[in-house]
């Protein structure tokens, strides 16, 4: 079964830093994007990063350029996002999800989600 687990989220306060993880389980990323989304209720999701797994190309969303970073580690098949300096704005559910589409970046169908990680950053 094709799955993608989030995990990493929490409380922590404006310029604290969080690291997500995105496991991938029942395939392996090799030829995928994996992406990073987040969603306050009620707001339209917006994607944050993406990695291209087969050429290592990064995109980031301009409210997070120079704060998150986004690597993978191959041997546990997993995606991570290291969010530096949180700012109370990036306060969200964060998703993973993977595409086929990985010369796309952000822009490509994400057609497999992981089930979110709250980030809640106080003032």
């Amino acid at each position: 079964e094709v799955q993608l687990v989030a995990s990493g989220g929490g409380l922590v306060q404006a310029g604290g830093s969080l690291r997500l993880s995105c496991a991938a389980h029942g395939f392996t990323f090799d030829d995928y994007a994996i992406g990073w989304f987040r969603q306050v209720p009620g707001l339209a999701r917006e994607g944050v990063s993406s990695l291209s797994i087969p050429d290592g190309t990064t995109t980031y969303a301009d409210s997070v350029k120079g704060r998150f970073t986004i690597s993978r580690d191959n041997a546990k098949n997993t995606v991570y996002l290291q969010m530096n300096s949180l700012k109370p704005e990036d306060t969200a559910i964060y998703y993973c999800a993977s595409t086929r589409n990985w010369k796309l970046g952000l822009k490509g169908y994400y057609d497999y989600w992981g089930q979110g990680t709250l980030v809640t950053v106080s003032s």
